[in-house]
């Protein structure tokens, strides 16, 4: 059977609401396995939530709770994203999972067997934020860039360490092997400029004693997986593997998504950790910039996480897919505000398309529109800019030449004085209407799928019905 087109998020941690930059990920991720099922693919979509680690113990101590209520409460948490951002996922994998630990723990034995894991005493600055040990040269007055009002905290104690050195002449050659392996290139560049500059084994477990909440060490019950070993396995456990080789050789190797601030862990550390176990590596990964806030990243440790399921319950799924898609850079930071988003919400949603939908409804009022179904667009063997910009990762560009549409049907309508018309003069200058709203409902099938599906109900084949208003005006 013919591979099929697996794509993956990473997997956000459960220690705070969802936030609009994970939404932004996996809003992408979603459009991308849309779009290979709509080319006819089977497609395997997998999210889900990184549910151990000390910052997670930390959190359920402080609440005085069990961690795994815990994260079972705020599992449930990011599992509202499906139905509040009409998500397609095929898989929402948590990795306390019992097939998820398992998989961790063979998955060390496997690198542990090939001799790139080994036990030592170290002493470290460790920032809880990113669960990430931190070297001198990546500080800013002490204190880590990504999160400057957390400590620092010194971890010094026994643990097993990964050979990341070992990998850097292996790493580079994949690099320079697979031009598109890191997609945009300034990010193929930073993540090659890093590893070029020498890589330094790094801690993978943690004292039980100390810090319980983790998957046991294979072996050695005194020590518990360090949060990112276990995590990143989920690429892999997700698909069956280590027990069901046959699904996992279907779907692997696949796509990523993430943010730039993971760009060391996906594209080195997880890329070092699956040679290290004889496995293949992922075929590209897509590397998103921050979302900021009146020029200020929005992130949980900032306490300005903005709550893309408040956003859905107030505009609707669309208006939020719609944004993140056409008005976020795909590969830089960019700025996400109310007023911004009210703004193109009322320019492009409600005096835009919905204004197209309405006023068309109403001009064929009591007519028969007939729509010729041969010119109505398919995805499949289809060669289009749109396609061409989705391939290339441009959901900016994708959804600017669908909006190009809106604009132009909605000054034919104004050009022809369409409503003046009447007789077949009318039927005529609406049939063409029709079939370019039509589709235009088409081309947002991956991108806008709830308001798509609204535009081929109201704009049927044989006939127009009436539908609800798509985007109404937001009152001031």
């Amino acid at each position: 059977m013919k591979r099929g087109y697996y794509i993956s998020t990473t997997l956000p941690y459960v220690n705070a609401e969802p936030h609009i930059g994970f939404a932004l990920e996996i809003v992408r991720a979603d459009v991308l396995a849309r779009y290979h099922r709509l080319l006819g693919e089977r497609v395997f979509f997998n999210t889900g939530t990184d549910e151990h680690g000390q910052k997670i113990f930390q959190m359920a101590l402080a609440r005085k709770m069990d961690p795994q209520k815990y994260v079972d409460e705020y599992a449930g948490k990011f599992e509202l994203l499906r139905s509040a951002l009409n998500l397609s996922y095929d898989k929402f994998i948590r990795t306390t999972d019992q097939h998820h630990r398992m998989a961790a723990q063979e998955f060390w034995r496997r690198v542990e067997e090939n001799g790139y894991i080994y036990k030592k005493n170290y002493r470290v600055k460790y920032c809880v934020g990113c669960e990430l040990e931190k070297q001198d040269s990546e500080l800013e007055n002490g204190r880590c860039p990504i999160h400057p009002n957390k400590e620092l905290e010194v971890i010094e104690e026994e643990n097993y360490f990964f050979k990341f050195s070992a990998f850097q002449e292996r790493l580079l050659s994949l690099y320079k092997e697979r031009g598109e392996f890191v997609v945009p290139a300034n990010r193929l560049k930073e993540i090659r400029n890093f590893v070029e500059g020498g890589l330094s084994d790094f801690s993978i477990s943690r004292v039980r004693e100390k810090m319980p909440w983790g998957v046991p060490v294979p072996g050695d019950d005194s020590q518990v997986m360090y949060v990112w070993f276990d995590a990143l396995v989920n690429y892999v456990s997700t698909l069956g593997w280590p027990d069901d080789l046959e699904n996992y050789s279907q779907w692997w190797p696949g796509f990523q998504i993430a943010g730039k601030d993971n760009l060391r862990q996906q594209a080195a550390m997880w890329q070092a950790m699956l040679m290290a176990a004889d496995l293949d590596n992922s075929k590209q990964i897509l590397i998103n910039g921050f979302i900021t806030s009146q020029g200020q990243k929005i992130s949980k440790s900032l306490g300005n996480v903005v709550n893309p399921i408040e956003y859905t319950d107030k505009y609707g799924t669309d208006a939020v897919r719609y944004f993140l898609l056409a008005k976020i850079n795909p590969f830089d930071d960019s700025d996400f505000t109310q007023e911004r988003f009210e703004e193109n919400y009322m320019n492009d949603l409600a005096n835009g398309l919905g204004n197209l939908i309405a006023r068309t409804m109403a001009m064929c009022d009591g007519l028969e529109i007939k729509i010729d179904e041969d010119k109505i667009l398919k995805w499949e063997g289809r060669n289009d800019l749109i396609t061409k910009a989705l391939d290339g990762y441009e959901f900016d560009k994708a959804i600017n030449i669908i909006w190009d549409e809106v604009r132009q049907t909605n000054a034919l309508i104004n050009q022809k004085e369409i409503w003046k018309l009447s007789g077949r003069d009318k039927n005529f200058a609406l049939e063409e209407i029709v079939l370019r709203i039509r589709n235009i409902g088409v081309s947002l099938q991956p991108f806008m799928p709830e308001t798509a599906e609204k535009i081929m109900k109201i704009f049927g084949n044989k006939q127009v019905v009436k539908g609800e208003q798509l985007f109404p005006r937001l009152k001031s």
